[in-house]
């Protein structure tokens, strides 16, 4: 892989990640373009790391209270807002459960190995979005229970599937259960954290073949180019969320992925 391949790769996944257009659909139809299928799966985890520091860094003031909550739990100072915070990560776990036991099965299915599948993936994604449209709920996370949780992380786990948006199909997800619009925007990337974590754990075991065919200095450049991309991309979002745009991407999903279909 070249430094320009890496780079293009990197800011592929820092606007496929956060834009509801899926990253790994993206990636796994450009590698079939750029012939770069026999790249280890763990240059995607690469990239993936940069995007969740991305997520880390936009959601820092919530991650630190809902770090602060589990400090005050083993020193047993709680307050109401602590309370409030665990039942949340409560949530974020059962959501979590949830898309390891289904991502696990369907990662299995080894989507990625064909591209017209990918592609019509891509479309059902572009529908999904269009009919998230019309959910628009008031709950925030005060009103959040176990149900948004286990639903939420459902759609994430279906999410593994290359061209299943994750962002795309969890804030729908989110949405039609019942959540405001912003919540369901940061709900999503929440869940996010403890799914990316995991898939870079599953993965280290990858890490002798994949520096054998990717060298260190493109490994950076391609992590470097995603989060730079990547928190253009998730303010981009977060806006687009507030004001109920997300089936904008549906005018490129359908069309984009009707076209991979059929060129492929």
């Amino acid at each position: 892989m070249s430094m320009v391949q890496a780079l293009f790769l990197g800011a592929l996944q820092g606007v496929t990640e956060f834009l509801p257009v899926s990253s790994s659909g993206h990636l796994a139809l450009m590698k079939y373009f750029m012939d770069l299928e026999d790249v280890p799966i763990l240059f995607d985890v690469i990239l993936h790391v940069a995007t969740l520091f991305v997520v880390i860094w936009v959601f820092r003031a919530k991650v630190g209270r809902l770090f602060l909550a589990l400090g005050h739990l083993i020193t047993g100072k709680r307050d109401e807002e602590d309370n409030q915070n665990l039942h949340l990560i409560l949530i974020i776990l059962a959501a979590t459960l949830v898309t390891g036991v289904l991502g696990l099965f369907l990662e299995g299915l080894d989507v990625g190995r064909f591209p017209r599948a990918v592609a019509a993936l891509l479309v059902v994604t572009g529908l999904i979005l269009l009919g998230a449209k019309r959910f628009s709920g008031n709950i925030g996370y005060e009103g959040l229970g176990l149900r948004h949780g286990l639903f939420t992380g459902l759609a994430q786990g279906l999410g593994v599937l290359p061209g299943i948006s994750r962002s795309g199909i969890t804030i729908s997800a989110a949405l039609a259960s019942g959540m405001n619009r912003e919540s369901a925007g940061e709900f999503s990337f929440l869940i996010s954290l403890p799914a990316i974590a995991g898939a870079l754990l599953l993965e280290l075991r990858d890490v002798g073949s994949l520096l054998a065919t990717v060298p260190p200095s493109s490994l950076i450049a391609g992590f470097l180019s995603a989060f730079i991309v990547g928190m253009a991309s998730l303010v981009l979002l977060l806006r687009l969320i507030r004001r109920g745009k997300l089936y904008y991407f549906s005018f490129y999903l359908i069309p984009a992925g009707i076209l991979g279909f059929i060129l492929l």
